[in-house]
């Protein structure tokens, strides 16, 4: 049997303020035509049985648009697959605070697709000898959690779950906030034969049946961080999985992207005067090994003092990012040492200060403006100090 493992597909997602010919916000596109590719090699590949393991949607509201793209893209494959099952379970984009409030994810049950969004559900599917137990995130998050156990009485046994496992992208801040917790322990991975992981967006072996499959394409959080751990696991960009049974030998299916995202490399600028970081930021744009224009480009530059960073060359700057889709200058300041110097002090940090630092040295979306985050930042926590002062 072949099933095909996708997850995180975030469709709706809208970054930057770039625009399409037709009015629409680019990224968003960007996302949608890499669902599209995928189905067209899903349409290829003809698999089995197509698991998608959450956060279908960025949002529990996605606007009008993504919703028709879905519908036309799983009619797509319920016609040219129409004896391949497809199961989607929602993930925490998929779910609503309030069950009152509903998902959209109940409109594609009207093409067979096999929704599963509050409660842990068994599929039976007799024709492949298989059966999927869907753990959507409402099942993870609730105090008394589902057993994670096979149903035995068929061949093939799939657990399919949108959850976090503890560690995994902690150290760049690349698992997203708001996952339910999921020890190793309750997926068991030696029971099924197959274990479709969602919620990390970088394709990761967790065991030799147990895979997160990765995003499609580079949503948040912090994409930069993101192109570090593929590189870390030597995974293969964006793309979704193919999965042999018995056996479960895993093929990483490649999706190819609209635009790259470019990670130029980082500047010591310390001791430099504004001209000369000019012409290495310049410099550095140039030997891009792909050419910046319609890219999404951060340039990250350390030790730079706040007068360096007036005196830059600011119209440069801005050709920069009119020739991208997106130009990130992520320029550090120097850090702040106390007691260095012989004969001095330690001094403790205030609170604002403290806060300054973190925010300062924190990774961050690419489409966020770091001097304006740290400066929010900093003045509401200085706000709250005053208003708690008697």
């Amino acid at each position: 049997m072949k099933l095909a493992h996708l997850a995180d597909l975030h469709l709706g997602f809208r970054q930057y303020d770039r625009q399409t010919p037709r009015g629409g916000n680019q990224r968003e596109a960007d996302v949608a035509d890499a669902f599209r590719r995928a189905v067209d090699d899903l349409l290829e590949q003809r698999p089995d049985l197509i698991l998608v393991a959450g956060d279908v949607f960025h949002s529990v509201r996605p606007t009008n648009s993504a919703i028709l793209f879905l519908f036309k893209e799983v009619h797509r494959l319920r016609a040219g697959l129409p004896d391949t099952p497809i199961v989607m379970i929602a993930g925490n984009h998929d779910t609503p605070r309030s069950t009152e409030t509903g998902t959209i994810l109940r409109l594609y049950e009207a093409l067979g697709v096999h929704v599963v969004i509050e409660a842990a559900q068994y599929l039976t599917f007799s024709k492949l000898d298989c059966s999927v137990l869907a753990a959507p995130h409402q099942a993870l998050a609730q105090p008394e959690r589902p057993a994670l156990r096979p149903q035995r009485g068929t061949t093939f046994n799939v657990l399919l779950v949108h959850g976090q496992l503890p560690g995994l992208g902690e150290q760049r801040g690349t698992m997203e906030y708001g996952g339910a917790p999921v020890q190793l322990e309750d997926l068991a991975p030696a029971q099924w034969d197959y274990v479709a992981l969602g919620h990390y967006h970088v394709a990761r072996e967790i065991e030799k049946n147990a895979w997160y499959a990765g995003s499609l394409e580079y949503v948040a959080p912090n994409p930069w961080g993101q192109l570090q751990d593929e590189e870390e696991y030597r995974a293969r960009g964006k793309g979704y999985l193919l999965v042999h049974l018995p056996g479960s030998r895993v093929e990483f299916r490649p999706v190819d992207r609209t635009r790259e995202h470019i990670d130029l490399p980082s500047i010591d600028g310390k001791g430099l005067t504004p001209n000369q970081l000019d012409e290495r930021i310049a410099a550095h744009v140039t030997a891009a090994k792909s050419a910046i224009d319609g890219q999404i480009v951060r340039q990250l530059v350390f030790d730079v003092p706040r007068a360096t960073a007036r005196d830059l060359d600011h119209a440069a700057i801005r050709g920069y990012k009119a020739r991208a889709l997106h130009y990130q200058l992520d320029l550090r300041r120097p850090d702040v040492r106390r007691g260095d110097a012989p004969g001095s002090f330690t001094q403790r940090q205030t609170l604002p200060e403290t806060v300054q630092t973190f925010l300062e040295h924190r990774p961050l979306d690419a489409d966020l403006d770091r001097a304006e985050f740290v400066r929010l930042g900093v003045d509401y926590v200085a706000r709250v100090g005053r208003e708690g002062e008697p």
